[in-house]
């Protein structure tokens, strides 16, 4: 497609973007009318909305729009995965400058459209207007199956705490590409594109789970979250975790502990939960702590001290993620 956006026009730009779209069954109005109408067979709607911002969440010369696409759509479906739903629905909110090439939205949402497919999820509708930065505000809708929710709130001691996905993987692939690299490839692409198990969370409601969220800001915050909520301890076991060889070796080249980036480098989107301790949980789960009662220390702890080294991710402080 050539031109800029500012060419193509509001409406020819709408055309392109939902040109491009696929739907499901649960989509029973989609986009065109005043609002999309989606099927909600079990009455509760689990809601979830993130931003992304040029220059804070992405850069376009270490991502493509189809890459942008990908981790906007990633970041909210794991969202709604983690509360033990099933993604349905997503909304898009676009920000872009008249000048930006027309290829970028459309690429964009060709990411969009693909990553909600994995998800078994549809694109219904949204908005485009013009500003000065380019901005991906994103609404993801899910679907609970006649389940009750799983917050944050429910773990209890003597619980064990698991995870299942990538951990760390994102934010090596943020170290590689801050010094000017591109491989090894796989970290990369984890970082560009996460891959969340969006399978997991509903699976995780079915087996029990007392608490859950999608690892976003760091395994420790995440897990944070879970303690204050739930008004507990949790201990993770340094030695259960396990880090790839690749990963050891890209810390030893920027001088990085490879633990530092499982502990608290987000965007990878895995699973993580607290279950019941008679649990029997599948391969995929990695058992990695326990829940314990409250005490003096920090809420999460490794190996029963706290952990001192900075990291996660806060959007208001940093460090990790500033710039993409």
């Amino acid at each position: 497609m050539k031109g800029t956006v500012g060419e193509l026009g509001e409406f020819g730009l709408i055309r392109e973007l939902t040109s491009r779209l696929t739907t499901t069954p649960a989509v029973r109005v989609g986009p065109g009318d005043d609002a999309a109408v989606v099927a909600a067979p079990d009455r509760r709607v689990v809601a979830s909305t993130d931003i992304l911002l040029e220059g804070r969440h992405f850069r376009r010369d270490w991502s493509t729009a189809y890459d942008v696409g990908r981790k906007a759509a990633a970041q909210n479906l794991a969202d709604i995965a983690a509360m033990g739903a099933v993604p349905t629905a997503l909304l898009l909110g676009l920000v872009v400058p008249a000048e930006l090439p027309a290829t970028w939205p459309t690429e964009l949402m060709d990411g969009l459209r693909d990553e909600c497919q994995v998800a078994g999820a549809a694109v219904v509708g949204g908005d485009v207007v013009r500003g000065d930065t380019i901005t991906v505000s994103i609404t993801a809708l899910g679907d609970l199956r006649n389940h009750e929710p799983v917050t944050r709130g429910g773990a209890q001691p003597g619980d064990v705490v698991a995870y299942t996905g990538w951990l760390g993987w994102s934010a090596a692939g943020y170290a590689v590409l801050s010094r000017g690299f591109r491989s090894p490839r796989a970290f990369v692409e984890a970082h560009r594109r996460p891959e969340p198990p969006y399978h997991a969370g509903p699976a995780a409601a079915g087996l029990g789970a007392t608490a859950m969220c999608d690892v976003s800001d760091g395994l420790i915050a995440d897990l944070g979250h879970i303690a204050e909520a739930s008004k507990v301890r949790i201990d993770l076991r340094s030695g259960a975790i396990d880090i790839p060889t690749q990963m050891n070796d890209i810390g030893q080249a920027v001088g990085v502990d490879p633990l530092q980036w499982v502990l608290t480098g987000g965007e990878d989107h895995a699973i993580v939960a607290t279950f019941p301790p008679d649990v029997k949980l599948p391969a995929r789960w990695k058992v990695i702590g326990g829940v314990l009662h409250p005490s003096a220390l920090p809420q999460v702890t490794v190996d029963g001290a706290p952990w001192h080294t900075t990291g996660g991710w806060d959007h208001f402080g940093g460090p990790y993620g500033e710039g993409e």
